[in-house]
């Protein structure tokens, strides 16, 4: 079968830039590469068509011998395998990848990624939680060295050509016709290598500094919620993109309270007498205090809500409610009167039949029908 005229298989005129035959074959191997057409042996086909067209085309020497003698000024490098041409398909492939997966190339050639992310842990109150307010974090970051000025190098030296890559960043690994890069492993990526590293920085180019942070806390801030921090991470690696820093919240326990979404919830203890008599009692809020009556003959674990006076959530319209738990509290340590005056109290209860402790009686009785 004839072959295709490489710029009609590309679709570009005979007078394109690289950068336009660069666009046209992305283009083709995006709609044409087997992982995206599985099964298709036309799609294939063109994939091969399109590749072995750029890999001509891209290279100087070759787009030139194909100019001028057509397909039979360059059968014979073909014929060799994938020789130094296959290095620009995986150049144009790789920016593919770039597009996919979020990766890129500096400029120069060399791999450039993003930085990666930092978390830092924040240990606030359950008050500064509900309020909200504006702080300052000191956490770890990179300056470029002062010795080297970014470099790397030992001053009066230069940083080199990797000789691994040629200062591309990257090497080409081949697998039959598909070509992918891996980052170089003599210089990481950055395409240069230092043989003479700067003594302050060790060749780093950069030194560990801390740097001083506004955050600002939102009112209703929970346990375990997180603020970013948009390009406080780490730096990115050949121009790429600094990471994210993330401030993870954490409440300290509280004497109090504790949290329950925007509710919150604490304990009542009150004297017995003051169960069997009623009466009113004041309660913390975390906006102030708060006045609870307590009805005549409360029980141990019953529970009064006060709306309103839980936290407001930082997705909330309306704050939670306060919910305090009745507990009743033992007298201890009783004089000898004071029990005189319990066991005739106990007497007195007890002339009275089960009309004074209702729920005695029923624990009673189905304690007996358990046993029977």
């Amino acid at each position: 079968m004839a072959k295709r005229d490489f710029y009609e298989v590309l679709g570009v005129a005979r007078n394109a830039t690289d950068d336009e035959i660069k666009k046209a074959y992305r283009k083709l191997a995006m709609k044409y590469h087997p992982d995206r057409n599985p099964g298709d042996k036309d799609a294939e086909e063109k994939f091969k068509e399109a590749k072995h067209a750029y890999e001509v085309l891209s290279e100087p020497e070759k787009r030139e011998a194909y100019d001028r003698y057509g397909h039979a000024g360059v059968d014979a490098a073909a014929a060799g395998g994938m020789g130094a041409g296959a290095g620009s398909f995986a150049d144009a492939f790789g920016d593919i990848f770039g597009e996919i997966f979020g990766g890129g190339r500096a400029r120069g050639g060399s791999q450039m990624y993003r930085g990666a992310d930092l978390k830092y842990g924040l240990e606030i109150t359950l008050e500064q939680a509900a309020a909200g307010f504006d702080t300052e974090i000191r956490v770890p970051s990179w300056d470029n060295c002062e010795t080297c000025h970014g470099s790397g190098a030992k001053p009066g030296t230069r940083p080199k050509t990797c000789p691994t890559c040629g200062g591309n960043g990257a090497v080409r690994m081949q697998q039959g016709f598909f070509s992918v890069q891996q980052t170089c492993p003599t210089c990481h990526g950055s395409g240069k290598i230092i043989p003479e590293p700067c003594p302050a920085c060790e060749g780093a180019g950069k030194v560990r500094r801390n740097k001083t942070l506004q955050v600002k806390i939102p009112a209703g801030i929970d346990d375990g919620m997180r603020i970013r921090s948009s390009g406080n991470g780490e730096p990115g690696v050949n121009g790429g993109p600094p990471g994210d820093l993330y401030v993870e919240i954490h409440i300290k326990k509280h004497p109090i309270f504790q949290r329950d979404g925007d509710d919150l919830h604490c304990e009542l203890t009150i004297p017995f007498t003051t169960a069997a008599l009623g009466g009113d009692l004041e309660v913390p809020t975390l906006g102030g205090r708060a006045q609870i009556s307590i009805p005549e003959g409360t029980q141990s674990g019953k529970v009064f809500r006060l709306r309103g006076k839980g936290i407001r959530g930082v997705r909330a319209n309306y704050p939670g409610d306060l919910y305090c738990h009745v507990v009743l509290e033992t007298p201890v340590r009783l004089t000898e009167k004071q029990k005189q005056l319990l066991r005739e109290f106990e007497a007195s209860l007890g002339e009275g039949g089960d009309k004074h402790s209702p729920q005695s009686k029923s624990w009673t009785d189905r304690v007996k029908e358990f046993f029977s």
